[in-house]
């Protein structure tokens, strides 16, 4: 793998909390709006700038990109930005719960994307990617990072000890989800040589989360080594801003299905059918989580049920067969709801297992939906199978927590 360090644009310490954001797609513009209110440091003025405009104004109005890459360049001015003087890696980490992640923010190449070293597990919307893409190119930088994992490696995790061990750079707990966010500089050539040479050594990456943002960081690269004339393959553009971790401290949680009606069935008969394929069992009024591979929880009408497929209805030696996303997808969702494409159908909608199993309960009893299935979640060594063999999750299937803060650092693409 090939990756470089690079010269970072912060936030000085005294204001990074003010402009530090959530990512631009865990939330919606009334959502930001709120959040950035009275702030005019917010990172959301860039990253959806749409907020600086009235209420209903299409977040893909041509004024709207024009609008973030002239805050990106007042934060600047007003040095609320500042470029490092010198190329370096950096330290982010993460604690939820008690657990600390340890992310190296490095710059990644785009070759190693387009020839699919940089892996993928699920597919991207072509209209996803030209919204970032826009976005890239207005800002001329990579305003928030993708989200990677590598395999571990002990002498990576031993450098990354001996400055995690000093001061750190920022250090704060998020309001809003109490989550710990610290970060550090790695300024010593001779460990910034080093780090380069392992990720060398390394047979590929993963995309955990932000598949979007890498295509677009990745197709805006090269489109601008096309167009440029004079291209030599060493210029900023060649690479893209990532936070990688080490694979065995990423935390994959649940990702749920809720669905409108029962497709014309009365619950008996849902029941009835789904008895075809999976031991069904009464647990009560009491929520009830699914504790192994191929248990689900369903929520409907007041009571929660187990249901555990039935042997023969999966292929555990399939990387995509064993998921139990395609298990529910093809057995529950499609055979007897009639939900064919997870994507565009409108009668199903999806809650990230940070939010609780409550969030489905309450959606199902507000009468908005009619059924909730909870599912046991994807496992890294499963993301890391269907990658390795070229395979695609299905639709809405990892949700990790914690999502990186954005605004702790950007790449500038010249």
């Amino acid at each position: 793998m090939k990756i470089k360090p690079f010269k970072g644009i912060r936030p000085p310490k005294d204001v990074v909390e003010q402009v530090q954001s959530r990512p631009y797609d865990v939330l919606n513009s009334e959502e930001a709006r709120a959040e950035a209110q009275g702030n005019e440091k917010s990172l959301y003025r860039i990253i959806k700038p749409e907020i600086d405009f009235p209420v209903g104004t299409d977040e893909h109005d041509p004024k709207v990109y024009d609008k973030a890459a002239e805050n990106f360049k007042m934060f600047q001015d007003k040095g609320w930005l500042v470029q490092d003087d010198k190329e370096q890696y950096y330290i982010y980490t993460q604690t939820m719960d008690g657990k600390t992640q340890y992310g190296l923010v490095v710059c990644a190449y785009v070759e190693d994307y387009m020839t699919g070293k940089i892996k993928k597990h699920e597919l991207t919307r072509r209209d996803k990617e030209e919204d970032r893409m826009k976005h890239v190119r207005v800002n001329n930088a990579n305003i928030e990072p993708v989200f990677f994992a590598y395999p571990e490696n002990g002498e990576i995790d031993a450098l990354v000890a001996k400055y995690t061990a000093g001061q750190p750079e920022y250090d704060f707990t998020a309001a809003l989800d109490g989550f710990g966010h610290t970060f550090w500089v790695i300024n010593d050539e001779a460990d910034i040589r080093r780090i380069t040479e392992l990720f060398a050594a390394m047979p590929a990456m993963y995309i955990a989360d932000g598949h979007h943002r890498s295509a677009a960081a990745a197709l805006v690269g090269a489109e601008k080594a096309q167009q440029n004339p004079n291209h030599r393959g060493d210029e900023e553009y060649n690479y893209f801003m990532a936070v990688c971790f080490p694979a065995n401290q990423l935390t994959i949680i649940d990702y749920n299905r809720v669905v409108k009606d029962l497709n014309g069935l009365s619950d008996e008969a849902f029941l009835d059918r789904l008895s075809k394929h999976f031991t069904v069992e009464k647990k009560g009024p009491e929520i009830f989580k699914p504790t192994r591979l191929h248990e689900f929880s369903l929520y409907l009408s007041g009571n929660w049920y187990s249901l555990t497929a039935k042997p023969g209805t999966y292929d555990d030696n399939d990387p995509i067969g064993v998921l139990d996303v395609t298990i529910s997808s093809n057995l529950i969702l499609d055979e007897i709801l009639g939900i064919k494409d997870l994507r565009s159908d409108k009668r199903i909608d999806f809650v990230g297992g940070i939010r609780g199993l409550g969030e489905l309960k309450k959606r199902v009893d507000s009468g908005e939906m009619k059924v909730a299935l909870a599912l046991y979640p994807v496992s890294m060594k499963q993301l890391i199978d269907i990658a390795d063999t070229s395979n695609i999750m299905p639709p809405k299937t990892t949700w990790f927590e914690p999502k990186l803060r954005s605004g702790l650092v950007i790449h500038k693409l010249t």
